[in-house]
């Protein structure tokens, strides 16, 4: 098979090889993917970058890619769920990613079925950005009636989560460029604000639950708008404690990240608000009961520039540059 894989971590030109590289033995719980599409996103340039090694220390040589959608070619003997010629999409476990690849096995508790109306390049941009926005919600314990912030919510993680959101009975109240505002509406919105012309943090106050995709500066504005009690998750923030407690570091790499979020953490016990930060993990079924929304609303993510494998590192180079329409890919 074919594969794009990391041989040097470097923060401005990281070496990535395309090789040709044997089947991986399928295990008993696996399922052998062929995969068509994989996505790309700003989490594979940190970990080509050498920024994540805290929290992922991968040994080189290292098959990249995070998210895919393929046919399944192969099962284990204990899958019951999937069998061969299925069309399944996923997220990678962080432990072993490789999407970036012609071939990959998966753990078929990571992955579910694609939704029949996406076609192959729209639902392989689904999964790192629906799951994040399940968990998120998981994270921030939301419940229906509750007042959800999110900030950016124009791009694509606001695209995606917002109707998810307003699926779980929550009032979404969003910011972002005013070129996508009837889009962000259509999706159910209870309120739009124009980031030009209004600045979100005099305007709203006593939210109950913010998902931040921003970071900086903004983060601390997030926190001033919650109401005592409520919760924050960022996308962009600050680890901190809570973080490698869920990540199930040890006592080492929870004192060092406590450290890190110090600040952070104290702004928030300070206004008696909740502050976690998100690193999204493989879960099907939790893929499986976003896809089902998606399907529902009929929900069509956007596409953006396609690349074959053999162009790894132009893709990765094209999501690093930013100003994208819709999801970098790269398809087999």
């Amino acid at each position: 098979m074919k594969a794009a894989v990391l041989t040097k971590y470097d923060k401005k030109s990281p070496t990535i090889e395309i090789k040709e590289l044997d089947l991986p033995t399928l295990a008993a719980d696996e399922i052998l993917v062929d995969v068509s599409v994989a996505g790309v996103n700003p989490l594979d340039n940190l970990i080509a970058y050498g920024e994540l090694k805290l929290v992922t220390p991968y040994e080189l040589p290292q098959v990249m890619g995070n998210e895919f959608v393929g046919g399944v070619k192969q099962v284990g003997q204990n899958v019951k769920a999937f069998k061969v010629g299925d069309r399944v999409f996923g997220r990678m476990p962080l432990a072993k990613i490789g999407a970036f690849a012609t071939h990959l096995t998966i753990e078929q508790s990571a992955v579910a079925k694609v939704p029949e109306y996406l076609t192959d390049e729209q639902a392989a941009t689904v999964p790192l950005t629906a799951l994040t926005a399940m968990q998120a919600f998981e994270l921030l314990d939301a419940k229906p009636g509750q007042t959800l912030f999110i900030s950016g919510g124009t791009g694509s993680f606001g695209m995606m989560a917002i109707p998810l959101a307003v699926a779980r009975g929550l009032k979404v109240i969003t910011s972002g460029s005013s070129k996508m505002k009837e889009q962000v509406e259509a999706l159910g919105v209870t309120r739009f604000i124009d980031y030009r012309t209004e600045d979100y943090a005099t305007t709203l106050h006593d939210i109950d639950l913010v998902i931040d995709t921003l970071g900086g500066k903004e983060l601390e504005k997030q926190l001033k708008i919650l109401k005592k009690g409520g919760s924050l998750v960022s996308l962009r923030g600050t680890p901190n404690k809570e973080f490698a407690k869920q990540m199930g570091f040890g006592f080492f790499k929870q004192l060092l990240f406590g450290l890190v979020g110090a600040k952070i953490d104290r702004l928030a016990k300070k206004e008696d608000k909740n502050y976690y930060f998100i690193f999204v993990k493989e879960n099907g079924p939790q893929l499986a009961e976003a896809a089902e929304i998606l399907a529902k609303m009929k929900i069509e993510p956007t596409v953006g520039p396609v690349y074959p494998l053999e162009q790894t590192s132009a893709a990765l180079a094209q999501v690093a540059k930013g100003g994208n329409a819709g999801k970098v890919l790269i398809k087999n």
